[in-house]
């Protein structure tokens, strides 16, 4: 009864959003585009999975929403500004790529926040929401795939998210690569996603040639946020890749979860040698590290009496094209001589 109460209630809203000026108005401001030529009209229709859904576009979407800084990058990077009606989630994450910065000042901010309800979406007139399970899809924001659909409207859910809908092989930077080759065959620009995977590839393994051989990887604990209880990445995570494929190993990664809560003790038990920290939001990755290296609970911990600190932005340590940058990151501060000559940030 609640969810058929909610249906109505989103139908009647957007018909009230249908009529008023403001809706009408924006509609002409931003056009469909496509029209009857260009890359409409050679595209052939595809069928994605995601998180277990099956979609099949039988055009590209004219009117996108991308949700999360990391997500928008991996949209932009496609060239498909021309394509989106707007951008959410974005506030303290950071700002945008450099090279991407002319490409999002072509598209609206229609809220800093993550979306709470439908509206925001309904009053764009989106066709496509590209986002990721507690990256925007919430079943408590009404926001999720199947809610999209029942307005005709499409939606793509990142890979790394799909473990907060059920459960899913390990994480892998393949996860990544597979969302952009995705993204590219949904909106029809294939060939730039499979160049742009390529180049992700070839950077990855350049990385991983100059580890050095037979090394025990060293034990790494990521520190988001908390001070109670610390949030970090488990084995469901990126992060967790991410520390794989640069000589690392998560302490955690044996944990069968995403982004999770643990206690102190266990980070003391596990004795990290680096712990990499998430920069976003308050305290700063400067004010993080200033706890840990004042929490009395870890003076005996290996990687806060070395001060070895990694830190990392959120749209780094989250599924994005900022991924492979993370790596060679982690990499040139695990194995500092294999990349002073170069290479490393």
């Amino acid at each position: 009864m609640k969810k058929e109460i909610r249906r109505l209630t989103l139908v009647l809203l957007a018909l009230a959003l249908a009529l008023t000026p403001t809706a009408c108005a924006q509609s002409e401001q931003q056009p469909r585009s496509g029209g009857e030529g260009g890359e409409q009209a050679g595209y052939e229709p595809v069928t994605i999975e995601s998180c277990g859904r099956e979609t099949t576009f039988q055009k590209p979407p004219e009117r996108a929403i991308a949700n999360d800084i990391n997500v928008v990058e991996m949209v932009l990077s496609l060239g498909v500004a021309d394509r989106m009606v707007g951008v959410t989630g974005v506030d303290g994450k950071g700002e945008v790529l450099p090279g991407l910065r002319d490409e999002l000042e072509r598209v609206p901010i229609l809220t800093r926040e993550y979306l709470t309800g439908m509206e925001t979406i309904l009053g764009a007139d989106a066709d496509f929401v590209a986002a990721g399970w507690n990256y925007g899809f919430t079943e408590e924001s009404g926001v999720t795939p199947e809610a999209l659909a029942e307005f005709g409207i499409d939606s793509y859910a990142i890979r790394e998210s799909c473990i907060r809908v059920g459960p899913r092989p390990d994480v892998s930077i393949e996860d990544t690569y597979a969302d952009s080759m995705n993204l590219g065959r949904i909106f029809g620009v294939g060939d730039r996603a499979e160049r742009l995977v390529e180049g992700y590839e070839d950077q990855v393994a350049g990385v991983r040639s100059r580890l050095p051989e037979n090394a025990e990887p060293l034990r790494v604990f990521v520190y988001d946020s908390g001070e109670q209880t610390p949030l970090t990445a488990a084995g469901e995570a990126m992060p967790n890749a991410l520390i794989g494929l640069a000589g690392g190993e998560n302490v955690f990664g044996s944990v069968e979860d995403s982004w999770t809560t643990v206690g102190w003790e266990e980070v003391v038990e596990r004795d990290p040698e680096f712990i990499v920290v998430v920069d976003y939001g308050e305290p700063s990755a400067e004010g993080k590290i200033s706890f840990l290296k004042n929490n009395p609970a870890l003076k005996d911990v290996e990687s806060i009496r070395e001060e070895n600190f990694v830190v990392l932005s959120y749209a780094e340590a989250t599924p994005s094209v900022r991924n492979v940058a993370a790596v060679e990151k982690l990499a040139a501060a695990f194995y500092p001589d294999a990349f002073e000559s170069g290479g490393g940030e």
